[in-house]
């Protein structure tokens, strides 16, 4: 009994951080303009650093050199997969934002296969072909968006990090803590350089905060961000990261309700069907590339599944 309430209390948490992220492409677009988009990521970035920063001191733990390093190239990519993401999201719908950028369940073992030899089964790719028609079912037989494409591209380059981060990892173990501390240090510091050359800048983007988008704003970096990943990390220690994955792999599913119902983004059937060709298509190929990845036991990755990554 006791067990089971421990298995649903952190399967709850991790559905929590599921649905927050699914959120946060409507927050986002609520936040940002084109002229915004890096103040308010430099704002994000520097606050939820520092939070994370004193919660490594508090544990009064050593970054190592290797972490550093890792750290850093690592968010140099987590800083284009902001950008791309938060530039999209200020010229597309929340949910169209939400449901393309699930591609990366299949970009990401795609990018994987060329990069290690690695062969997936037909049935992958299959996948990938249905979930493309997923998202030219979404926008409607058009051209995509400037934001979709951004979204798209964003999509890409997420992959990019995850794949790189299994590589810059996979020799060395590394607190997964301190590695995403750097990854937003790293972000901060770029972010806030760039702001000062371009768009709005951060004290001018602070003073036109009013209550209501400073609230907003708290959820995004509070609990988007450094509870989503404080979450990830106490909860893949007491659950099977296959859990984990399935769990927060339920985000475009959350992004696509809370765009429809609370945004009230406007989809025609075509739209509806796209949707659920793209959910249902990176649902099956999250599965066949766990099955496939779990009976190769000499390439067999015991750590957090791909879906567990710095992204929010």
């Amino acid at each position: 009994m006791i067990a089971s309430l421990a298995r649903f209390r952190v399967d709850l948490l991790l559905l929590a951080v599921a649905v927050s992220w699914g959120s946060t492409y409507l927050v986002a677009k609520e936040l940002v303009t084109p002229d915004s988009v890096v103040a308010l990521l430099a704002l994000r970035m520097l606050l939820a650093a520092l939070i994370m920063a004193v919660v490594v001191a508090a544990r009064r733990t050593r970054v190592t050199a290797a972490e550093l390093r890792a750290g850093a190239i690592l968010g140099v990519l987590l800083t284009a997969v902001f950008a791309f993401e938060t530039f999209g999201i200020a010229h597309t719908s929340a949910t169209n934002a939400g449901i393309i950028i699930s591609l990366t369940i299949v970009f990401t073992p795609l990018l994987d296969t060329v990069v290690s030899g690695r062969r997936l089964p037909g049935r992958f790719f299959l996948a990938a072909v249905i979930a493309v028609l997923g998202v030219v079912l979404l926008a409607g037989f058009h051209t995509l968006s400037v934001g979709d494409l951004l979204i798209l591209v964003a999509a890409v380059v997420r992959a990019v990090h995850v794949t790189s981060m299994h590589k810059l990892t996979a020799t060395k173990p590394m607190d997964p803590l301190h590695l995403t501390t750097v990854q937003l240090a790293t972000c901060a510091a770029l972010f806030t350089a760039t702001s000062v050359f371009h768009g709005e800048s951060v004290p001018s983007y602070v003073a036109h905060l009013d209550p209501v988008r400073m609230l907003l704003f708290l959820y995004l970096v509070l609990i988007c961000t450094v509870f989503a990943f404080l979450v990830q990390t106490w909860a893949v220690r007491r659950t099977s990261p296959s859990r984990v994955s399935l769990l927060l792999g339920t985000e475009p599913v959350w992004a696509a309700v809370i765009g429809i119902a609370i945004a009230h983004d406007q989809l025609g059937i075509a739209g509806y069907c796209g949707i659920a060709l793209v959910l249902a298509a990176t649902a099956w190929g999250r599965s066949i590339e766990q099955a496939h990845r779990l009976s190769q036991p000499t390439t067999l990755d015991r750590r957090p599944p791909a879906s567990q990554m710095a992204r929010r």
